[in-house]
């Protein structure tokens, strides 16, 4: 079969299509016929050996993808036939496996590139808002990056649970797609600091809940715009730079930063990560909630998909196709 391999830690250009061997099966689990795979950001950290714990080279990147099951493993009660996604491994190849458990329905009338935009996005978003965050119809939300993958989910998410949201971008035009999501107030960040805008939205109380995968200097300004009793959840760190809280700064202002990785709370509370997922797809069908892909490229063309990326050139979700 045909894959994507990291051959080394580095840009881009490590990137290679290789022919592989096509996985089996093994108890538990079953092999996916890949028709879309969800590019995150993480993929990118995986690659330039910057992601805590991640694989050494080489590897085949790629952490969920839809298809269909073409093959099963002892134990499974899944059929031949099913479409799925599935939060696994290895993703960026024509063919993948996954563990029954990591599989979820593909919901009535949702394209295989829509699905492979649902698990990583939506569960990322509604835990750091709800379960990690504990927003409330009360609360004011700032979501950095809120044209990307997790942050076009926050936002709908944001929206549906009553709250007021701000949201940072790079342009105008992710601003409007944010705005057309229900997000209340659009920042462009190269042409304002985010701290003046909240403070003079908010005159001066600032926000509850900020939602942060970029880090580095945007973990430290958010504090600045926290108000007494917010909460800053970090999930990734998009910047490349990893910020260091004042545990001194937080005593006094009586504020909390707490971490979320899906993966890890997925290993160690999947009932808590994953108790969300009948009610997202729910309104996923409904039509209250949409998976936004901003752009797919062929699976060949993985390079020029994570550069698009990295770049910050997207919205929303970035798929590939085999």
């Amino acid at each position: 079969m045909k894959s994507i391999v990291v051959t080394e830690f580095g840009s881009s250009d490590v990137l290679e299509v290789r022919e592989t061997e096509t996985p089996e099966p093994g108890p538990g689990e079953v092999r996916i016929d890949v028709a879309a795979v969800g590019l995150n950001f993480a993929d990118v950290m995986q690659r330039r050996g910057h992601y805590r714990g991640g694989p050494e080279p080489p590897f085949v990147p790629g952490l969920e993808a839809a298809g269909t099951v073409d093959a099963v493993g002892e134990g499974v009660e899944r059929d031949v036939g099913d479409s799925v996604v599935a939060l696994t491994d290895e993703a960026y190849a024509e063919y993948a496996t996954a563990s029954e458990q990591s599989l979820f329905d593909v919901p009535e009338g949702m394209s295989f590139a829509e699905a492979a935009g649902f698990p990583v996005q939506f569960l990322t978003a509604y835990n750091c808002l709800h379960n990690w965050g504990d927003v409330t119809a009360h609360d004011r939300v700032l979501i950095h990056a809120a044209a990307g993958g997790v942050g076009t989910a926050a936002v709908q998410l944001a929206d549906h649970a009553g709250a007021e949201s701000f949201g940072t971008a790079s342009t105008q035009e992710k601003l409007d797609l944010a705005a057309d999501l229900g997000l209340d107030r659009g920042i462009n960040y190269e042409e304002s600091d985010f701290r003046d805008v909240v403070d003079e939205e908010t005159d001066g109380d600032g926000v509850d809940l900020v939602l942060d995968g970029v880090n580095g200097e945007t973990f430290d300004r958010s504090l600045d715009v926290l108000s007494p009793f917010g909460r800053v959840v970090v999930y990734g760190a998009a910047s490349g730079d990893v910020a260091s809280a004042d545990t001194t700064r937080l005593l006094f202002e009586n504020k909390s930063v707490v971490g979320f990785h899906l993966g890890n709370a997925i290993e160690n509370d999947p009932a808590r990560v994953l108790g969300a997922v009948n009610d997202l797809q729910r309104l996923l069908v409904q039509g209250e909630l949409d998976v936004v892909v901003g752009e797919t490229f062929p699976l060949e063309d993985a390079k020029a998909a994570q550069e698009y990326l990295e770049n910050r050139q997207s919205v929303g979700k970035v798929v590939l196709e085999p």
